[in-house]
């Protein structure tokens, strides 16, 4: 028998995912499932280029707007809220498409996630005082001993890395190479399909600075003043907005360098998705331009399909 299929439509923020993704479920007869780190949050609708209520009602939108933005947030969590949903979807005879730009939520979905059991704090503290006393290279040997192919993947001076792989080890007694391997996704039990959109860059930072002047237009400023009188998760502050729009509210800057500021680091933030989604070689590129609209991307992605 056929696998079921899941499909995915991601990429770099503003290349139009959100409105393709409405003509390509319905041609998939899919619902779609959010997958953005901070659309999950209620009142971040701005902020976070949610889709609109209109786009809602017109194909069926999961984890979206369903938690407070003081509340955390991790992959552990959302993968196991994304698996009820898949679960429910396909029980009713329909397909799951998820949709977004988060490449993490992407990959832990897809290829799953392994547990390591909780994280020592006694251990780690024990191995960063010996690369404090002997350095990176001591602690890379120790590793290459207990797990030669987790090392043959990390750079000696990676200390991060290779600390957290010997606190694997000591931990549970198994390499983390090991544990990796057992973890299993939607690639071993379904049919995935990726699509990321991607279009010349000139263009995409057009989009980007078009965006955020929308947002303003939208009411950016009252949104994320509401936000600043909630202790924010640490998750949910990381939205970009809320720090660039902090230095204003506070008088360090006036608008004008705000709306750069988040410009700026809404570019860095797609070159960075892009980074993400190229090392994935299960991806199909799409490739837009701005001459064709939201239907007639999804037309271009079902032909691949067909």
């Amino acid at each position: 028998m056929r696998k079921p299929r899941i499909f995915f439509l991601v990429g770099p923020t503003s290349t139009g995912k959100t409105e393709a993704a409405i003509y390509l479920a319905k041609k998939l007869n899919a619902e779609i499932i959010s997958c953005d780190s901070m659309q999950v949050y209620k009142g971040m609708d701005i902020i976070t280029s949610k889709p609109s209520i209109t786009l809602r009602k017109k194909v069926p939108h999961h984890l979206i707007g369903v938690l407070s933005p003081s509340k955390e947030y991790n992959v552990s969590r959302y993968r196991k809220d994304a698996l009820k949903k898949v679960q429910d979807i396909l029980k009713r005879g329909k397909s799951p498409l998820f949709v977004g730009g988060t490449g993490l939520y992407m990959t832990i979905l897809v290829d799953g996630i392994f547990s390591l059991g909780k994280k020592s704090g006694a251990i780690r503290k024990q191995l960063y005082k010996l690369k404090e006393a002997y350095g990176n290279r001591y602690l890379y040997k120790r590793l290459q001993k207990v797990d030669p192919e987790a090392a043959s993947k990390i750079h000696p001076n990676d200390a991060k890395r290779v600390i957290r792989a010997l606190e694997v080890f000591k931990s549970t007694g198994k390499p983390i190479s090991y544990l990796q391997k057992q973890r299993k996704g939607f690639s071993q039990e379904y049919g995935v399909k990726i699509f990321s959109l991607n279009m010349p860059r000139e263009e995409l930072y057009k989009r980007i600075g078009a965006r955020v002047e929308k947002m303003f237009a939208r009411g950016l400023l009252g949104e994320v003043k509401k936000l600043s009188k909630t202790k924010l998760s640490k998750t949910a502050s990381y939205a970009i907005g809320i720090r660039e729009l902090k230095g204003y509210f506070a008088g360090v800057y006036d608008l004008d360098e705000a709306k750069r500021r988040i410009k700026h680091n809404t570019c860095l933030y797609a070159k960075r998705q892009l980074t993400w989604f190229r090392k994935d070689k299960r991806v199909h590129w799409v490739n837009i331009n701005d001459r064709q609209g939201p239907k007639g991307v999804a037309e271009k992605i079902w032909k691949e399909l067909c």
